[in-house]
């Protein structure tokens, strides 16, 4: 072995094993280490400060370009923040904002098309602006089915609850606090009950409000019961078992019907994707069979 490939060799696998230790040589402190952390939470806070002070002053240019267009909040829209899980105070500002900014980026891209752009801005700068809207009405949608699928699970737990001996506002919580995890809708409209009782207002009126809030008939339904079991004094065991029972029955019923459509729905893709391809493998070497006998005759 020559001098040069030795030395060549002993600085690679000194260089290779330098590499490896570096980590551990170059590992910092307990007090670095938490020195470490404190700055980039620090900067992190600065981020967030920052971020959140760029998002107020977009919201007030919002906020005034509405007033000057004399764009009101609306009671309705609101409601539908509400029924989506939007709480924020500022949210009305936010969806205006974009609605704005989808517009406007629908009116940019318009412009790249060279053929009738004035009608494909005018057209995208449309979409734009209704995009927010479907977007909202999706999560409203979306919220709604979630939590009418948790309707049953939370009333047989209800059941359960008092049948255990907690109170009808106890059950609630604790039904709230069980379902976190797989109905978080759930949970949110339990929990706001618990704060609307906490802040002095009426049961029945609490109950009134979730209904309202959720506009599910199934919620209206088990509104209706435990507003007359608590007004009349009947037993809240037996009404909560019939309407588990009732519940169940008519998931059931949503199952089969859901089943029964896709009978029909199964047909479309049938005739347009499916059949075609058949028919070719099919038909398709007997047709080229037909076409060379044919050509022989020529």
């Amino acid at each position: 072995m020559s001098l040069t490939l030795a030395v060549t060799l002993f600085l690679t696998i000194f260089c290779c094993a330098f590499l490896l230790a570096m980590p551990a040589l170059l590992r910092p402190s307990a007090g670095e280490r938490r020195l470490l952390e404190v700055i980039h939470a620090r900067s992190d806070e600065k981020d967030a400060s920052t971020r959140d002070s760029a998002l107020k002053k977009t919201l007030a240019v919002v906020r005034a370009l509405r007033a000057r267009m004399g764009l009101s909040d609306d009671k309705k829209l609101r409601q539908r923040f509400i029924g989506a899980g939007l709480k924020r105070v500022n949210q009305a500002d936010i969806f205006f904002a974009a609605c704005f900014l989808c517009s406007l980026a629908g009116v940019i891209t318009g412009t790249f098309i060279h053929q009738n752009p004035l009608f494909w801005c005018l057209a995208l700068a449309v979409v734009g602006y209704l995009a927010p809207d479907l977007w909202l009405t999706r999560m409203v949608n979306r919220r709604k089915k979630r939590i009418q699928r948790s309707i049953p699970d939370a009333v047989d737990l209800l059941v359960i609850c008092v049948d255990a001996g907690l109170g009808l506002d106890q059950a609630l919580l604790r039904v709230g606090q069980e379902l976190a995890i797989s109905y978080p809708e759930l949970n949110e409209e339990f929990t706001m009950i618990n704060l609307e009782q906490r802040a002095g207002k009426p049961r029945l009126d609490a109950w009134r409000s979730m209904a309202e809030r959720t506009k599910l008939p199934e919620f209206a339904a088990l509104v209706n019961m435990l507003i007359q079991t608590d007004r009349f004094g009947t037993p809240i065991m037996r009404a909560l078992s019939r309407f588990s029972e009732e519940m169940r029955t008519k998931r059931r019923q949503r199952a089969e019907e859901a089943a029964a459509k896709t009978k029909i729905k199964i047909l479309f893709p049938l005739v347009l994707f499916i059949f075609p391809c058949i028919f070719i493998v099919l038909l398709g070497p007997a047709m080229l069979n037909i076409a060379k006998t044919l050509a022989t005759f020529k």
